[in-house]
């Protein structure tokens, strides 16, 4: 299942970016390795920010998972990690919104002066994390594809169904007092054909 990981904010104008706050999800992780999980991901997310130019966002794959850095143009930066499944554009909106309501918590723009890590406590990341965990619950359009993927299904399946009763469609077209003539025509030229057609106008 796809899923995010972990997300983090520092701040990037140093050789050595200052996590200012992070959230991590860590259940798939075996509860001996999430320590060692949350430092892998901290050193690849310093790493990966302090290469990452102002106003540019990446992402770096690494075996099953992906690290998605976006600096922005004040040096505040975003960090996820999500598995491969996880829709890059999901997880950059993930981002962007968390700098956004980062700066509106802190608008004075006082994490530019923080000399520690996680010297500033930002409880909205956890709740951005939650909620972003299914990208179909987060992101509207992906729920939209997904509810027409699935009705999408359950047309072929009633479809289906009704073939399998014994009724062929060919039948119920030529029976049908919905379709005129012309209509039943067109379906059985379309059927022999069986192509698709597109215009783009």
């Amino acid at each position: 299942a796809r899923h995010s990981q972990g997300v983090q904010e520092a701040e990037s104008a140093r050789d050595l970016p200052i996590l200012l706050s992070s959230a991590y999800e860590l259940s798939s992780v075996g509860y001996f390795y999430r320590g060692s999980a949350k430092e892998v991901m901290t050193f690849f997310g310093r790493t990966f920010v302090r290469q990452t130019d102002p106003g540019i966002r990446k992402a770096v794959n690494h075996q099953e998972n992906v690290c998605y850095v976006y600096v922005a143009t004040d040096q505040l930066a975003a960090v996820g990690f999500t598995d491969q499944e996880y829709p890059s554009r999901v997880i950059f909106t993930l981002l962007a919104k968390l700098l956004e309501d980062f700066r509106t918590a802190n608008p004075s723009g006082n994490w530019r002066n923080a000399t520690t890590d996680n010297s500033f406590p930002y409880t909205k990341i956890d709740e951005f994390l939650a909620k972003y965990q299914n990208p179909e619950n987060a992101d509207q359009l992906m729920k939209i594809m997904k509810d027409l993927d699935e009705t999408k299904v359950i047309l072929h399946k009633t479809i289906e169904s009704a073939l399998d009763r014994g009724q062929k469609l060919d039948d119920l077209i030529a029976k049908s007092n919905d379709l005129s003539s012309v209509s039943k025509t067109f379906y059985k030229d379309t059927n022999k054909l069986n192509q698709c057609s597109c215009s783009i106008l």
